[in-house]
């Protein structure tokens, strides 16, 4: 077994990472950003090296200040958790052409199946059922004219390098194919350093059904079960459970028996998961009007080549500890179980608690956790690393812990969610607590007939509302209970190692963190803030356009001198890997431009003037 392992990632999966490695005795390293110097991972590591500034392609997407802290921690593996490089194969090749381990597939089947593409084509060859689509990355707009002579609309236009949704966008019509082809590559750069886009037939209402599957450098493959994960949002995943309610016996068998197949003839070894899409009875309440059986029918979506987010929904069903059998594979041993001996051990449900306002389209939001008491009692396993009085930012990804709830069935499972929800208690902001609570009496979610459009097409937004005014976040007395303590807190960093210390003194006045690099500011008047209706202000100058939640500028739409009109998109900000586009209230003529392409933005900095 490894002796100390470096965790490239952030948050709770790297905190997840670590307590694996903690129970096999081997010692952990984090990185860090700027921005979080503070943050649980670091805390909980058993050492921690700073790898650049708050923007990821800076920090954590750095593969040379990864490995460089990697040589000076002197760990001997690494384990890239999911996102960030979790699945670019280039690094993991570097990893392995280093003296360090790779916990993760090889380099060569990371890029066979990795990128979408290369993975239809390995899979249709394993005669595994794909959706229909391109085989190779499209070159510009005819090529989506052209599929869609072929196939029609809608058409699913996707990064090669995405996932979860991620780089991937609808076209309905042929007057859409530019902006959506646009997008989807800049996402794919954004998020995946990798602008190539493929085209797939989009189905409109299918059940979303991935197999967990774990292999070793013995030839063994093994199989864990399936997940549903048809409960999206965007094509987000929102609540994870497993077994799937909507698979029959045989399918769920015929499924699970592809994903074995597709990934033994990769030559691929430790974790991955297998994703498919059902159509069918299996997918739909009422799947003819007629009422005349239709045969389920699976296809081929994509292979992750890494931990999933919702891994613990397996763990829990099954009893095996995914990460730790990633530790051991990567160390060379053998799988300790034959495919006989894995048994379902009841039903599991993952819930995502994101920092957003599900009764604002699930805007992100940001502020301190001024109460953060998770759920707990039998059959409740909260993943996170974060605790009462940090700092949440709109740096990464919107996700601060994950509520998982096992039982005996599923309707137990419901049950139990429903009272762990009503448990958690988070205040200083808004999270997506209330919508799970709505969710787990819904009818069409509580029957499991539920399809992946199900929350954008037929959920009527007003209960989601209604949700979010009951059960929202209240005024909290937390930040009066710590008023009168004053916490200064210390970093010193030699050769990008980081040490610190914390001095409290109670009685003392607080001390303003403005300008500090964790995130704290203070208010600053020079600058317009955004009023309750929208980002608009209106000033002597005219609108002036402020930003609603902090982010990155991803592109730039206008130019001074530039004609609007109301409803037109004048910049793109991304705000916790999410693309928010920004748009002018009123016509007029763009006077100033504030911000640049790349730039970093806090709630209520000005982007755009308009006259």
């Amino acid at each position: 077994m490894f002796r100390k392992v470096l965790v490239a990632n952030r948050g709770e999966i790297a905190v997840r990472v670590m307590r694996a490695c903690e129970e096999l005795g081997v010692r952990t390293v984090a990185v860090y950003s700027e921005a979080d110097k503070h943050a649980g991972h670091v805390r909980y590591a058993d050492e921690a090296y700073n790898v650049g500034p708050a923007r990821a392609a800076d920090s954590y997407l750095d593969q040379a200040a990864i490995l460089e802290a990697a040589r000076k921690a002197d760990a001997d593996a690494i384990h890239p958790g999911y996102g960030f490089l979790a699945e670019n194969a280039s690094f993991a090749e570097r990893v392995e052409e280093s003296e360090v381990t790779w916990i993760g597939p090889p380099a060569t089947a990371m890029e066979r199946l990795g990128e979408k593409t290369k993975a239809r084509r390995v899979m249709s060859a394993a005669d595994v059922p794909v959706v229909p689509g391109t085989s190779e990355p499209i070159e510009g707009p005819a090529d989506v004219e052209a599929f869609a002579e072929e196939h029609g609309y809608p058409i699913a236009i996707k990064a090669e390098g995405g996932g979860g949704g991620r780089g991937m966008k609808i076209v309905e019509s042929e007057d859409e194919i530019e902006d959506q082809l646009a997008a989807a590559k800049r996402e794919g750069e954004a998020y995946f350093d990798n602008d190539s886009v493929y085209l797939e037939r989009f189905l409109e209402a299918p059940r979303h059904v991935e197999v967990q599957i774990i292999a070793d450098h013995h030839g063994n493959v093994r199989h864990l079960g399936e997940r549903d994960c048809s409960l999206q949002r965007r094509h987000q995943k929102v609540i994870e459970e497993g077994p799937s309610p909507a698979l029959s016996d045989d399918l769920r068998e015929r499924i699970g028996a592809a994903a074995r197949k597709g990934i033994a003839d990769t030559d691929y070894t430790n974790a991955g998961t297998v994703e498919f899409l059902v159509e069918g009875s299996a997918s739909s309440e009422s799947p003819r009007a007629d009422g005349e059986a239709v045969d389920d029918e699976f296809y081929f979506l994509e292979v992750n080549t890494r931990i999933q987010v919702e891994h613990p929904v397996t763990e829990e069903i099954t009893g095996i500890d995914i990460v730790k059998e990633q530790l051991r594979v990567a160390a060379g041993k053998e799988i300790g179980f034959d495919q006989s001996e894995i048994a379902i051990d009841g039903h599991a449900m993952e819930f995502r608690i994101n920092a957003e306002n599900a009764a604002n389209d699930f805007a992100p939001a940001t502020g301190t956790l001024a109460t953060y008491d998770p759920a707990g009692g039998i059959g409740v396993r909260v993943d996170d690393a974060v605790r009462q009085g940090d700092d949440i930012g709109g740096d990464y990804d919107s996700m601060i812990a994950k509520l998982i709830v096992h039982a005996g069935d599923r309707q137990e499972c419901l049950a139990r969610a429903e009272r762990a929800l009503r448990e958690f208690d988070i205040e200083g902001f808004h999270t997506v607590i209330p919508f799970h609570r709505l969710m787990v009496t819904d009818e069409r979610f509580t029957s499991g007939t539920h399809t992946t459009n199900y929350l954008d097409e037929e959920l009527d937004p007003e209960r989601i509302d209604r949700a979010v005014e009951r059960w929202g976040p209240t005024e909290s007395a937390a930040a009066d209970d710590a008023a009168d303590v004053a916490e200064r807190e210390f970093t010193v960093e030699v050769n990008g190692k980081r040490f610190e210390v914390n001095l409290e003194e109670r009685g003392a006045p607080a001390i303003p963190t403005g300008g500090s690099a964790d995130g704290g500011g203070m208010d600053r008047p020079d600058v317009a803030t955004a009023d309750d209706e929208g980002s608009a202000v209106s000033t002597a100058e005219g609108e002036r356009i402020s930003a609603e939640m902090q982010g990155t500028i991803l592109s730039v739409e206008v130019a001074p001198g530039d004609e609007v009109s109301a409803g037109d998109v004048v910049l793109v900000l991304e705000a916790m890997k999410m693309e928010n586009d920004v748009v002018a209230d009123s016509g007029g003529t763009v006077a100033e431009v504030l911000v640049d392409e790349g730039e970093s933005v806090d709630m209520g900095d000005p982007l755009v003037v308009i006259e």
